[in-house]
């Protein structure tokens, strides 16, 4: 069985996604990965691994094909997942292992730094197991965040014992990192890890699923490239698609009733009209500065000493919203430090950051034509409650009740309007073969 999709790329300033479109423009899978220096690489990744998630979705279909009900379906698909992933994990901790000791031989580290090594990566490999597991909690699905932040820890851990220095064993992560995330060979293919993952998850209906899946052959047709570094990407200039068109389109497919498009992302904030049929008609875009944007966040999590994802539930716990009088990054952390110099609450403070994020982003839409019936938000920043609920406010404060759609795949949106354009290329370059043939 061959089934034929096109792709979409966006490839984001922090992150980079892809979409699977089948020809009836159905989504058959999401990849997400970091960005990185090696932007043939992040479109590999991206892409395989929103095949990875297609092939999950066709297990899924071929259950429910056999009658398996609902529950069961999701309970078994889970726990293949995690197997899945513990597979993944694994194959890309033995390819950063290899790298590590490969980079102490070159720099002439010597016997002590290999056994420290050695004792740091069988710790991270005894543990692999239960970080997969039902129900575990992990900080991040980034395999550079995952090892990262537990290889840290136990590099700490030696020298606090005076095993080995801590520097020297950061430096050499510092450069295997790299090198792992941009090995597609170490991320592994949907063969690779499914066989040994069904040993795991190995019920009868999810083994003959997924051996009706592995035979399945998917055919790239076309792929369209977008997001803030698309001039870097692989891709033919006449294959490569507008931010503002992209986000437009594909926000547009989500809710069909879309007139306006707000996007945060990490590097630029997009304002965005459209019509009927998710055409373009206006657009307002704040690409200077990182000011207001995903960026931005992301530096006052560093300055507070915490994690992206605990910036909106912390913000939302406030009792006040203090008065933030610069979203610049340059001057953020002065100003966050005084505020706390001055005892405000985190929290309080956090309210205030998000309100006057949101703040410059209704600027944007006021000069791109307003808020119109319905308003979609997309980005990563979408994922931010605190940075919602100021949005909501703020919209009826200045434009009445209107209807805020968030999809939770909203960070997709880019990508998913580059599958729909690369169809369109498809079907424009169908009828030109049949005008000649004619």
């Amino acid at each position: 069985m061959r089934i034929e999709f096109c792709v979409g790329i966006d490839l984001g300033s922090t992150t980079t996604k892809a979409v699977v479109l089948d020809p009836d423009q159905r989504i058959l899978g999401r990849g997400i990965t970091n960005s990185r220096s090696n932007y043939d690489v992040a479109c590999k990744v991206a892409l395989g691994e929103a095949l990875i998630n297609a092939r999950f979705a066709l297990i899924d279909g071929r259950m429910a094909s056999a009658g398996v009900p609902e529950a069961r379906r999701q309970q078994l698909l889970q726990a293949f997942e995690l197997a899945f992933r513990e597979q993944q994990y694994r194959s890309q901790l033995k390819a950063l292992g290899e790298r590590l000791h490969h980079h102490a031989v070159r720099t002439g580290l010597g016997k002590d730094t290999g056994k420290a090594l050695d004792r740091i990566l069988g710790r991270m490999g005894e543990e692999a197991g239960a970080l997969f597991q039902p129900g575990s909690s992990r900080k991040s699905d980034f395999f550079r965040d995952l090892a990262g932040s537990r290889y840290v820890e136990l590099a700490e851990a030696l020298a606090r014992d005076n095993v080995h220095a801590f520097d020297p064993l950061v430096g050499l992560f510092d450069k295997a990192i790299l090198e792992t995330e941009n090995s597609t060979e170490a991320v592994g293919t949907f063969a690779d890890h499914a066989r040994l993952a069904m040993q795991r998850a190995g019920d009868p209906a999810l083994v003959q699923a997924v051996a009706a899946v592995m035979a399945i052959e998917l055919s790239q047709r076309m792929s369209v490239g977008t997001g803030y570094g698309r001039q870097r990407l692989p891709f033919p200039e006449k294959l490569i698609r507008s931010e503002i068109l992209c986000h437009g389109l594909g926000a547009h497919f989500m809710f069909p009733h879309t007139r306006t498009v707000l996007d945060i992302g990490g590097q630029d904030t997009k304002a965005i009209q459209v019509d009927a049929h998710g055409i373009v008609t206006s657009f307002q875009m704040n690409d200077r500065c990182a000011a207001g944007c995903g960026r931005y966040l992301g530096y006052i999590a560093d300055e507070m000493n915490l994690g992206l994802h605990e910036l909106g539930p912390m913000a939302g716990k406030a009792c006040r919203t203090v008065r933030i009088n610069s979203t610049c990054t340059v001057f953020a952390g002065a100003e966050l430090r005084e505020r706390l110099s001055l005892g405000e609450k985190r929290e309080d403070i956090l309210s205030g950051l998000h309100r006057a994020i949101v703040l410059r982003a209704m600027s944007l839409l006021a000069r791109s034509g307003g808020v119109e019936e319905q308003f979609t938000f997309t980005g990563g920043v979408a994922k931010n409650t605190a940075a919602v609920k100021a949005l909501r406010d703020l919209v009826r404060e200045n434009y009445g009740e209107r209807t805020l759609n968030i999809s939770p795949d909203s960070i997709y949106t880019g990508a998913l309007g580059a599958s729909l354009f690369a169809w369109r290329e498809v079907q424009r370059q169908q009828e030109e073969a049949v005008e000649v043939q004619s």
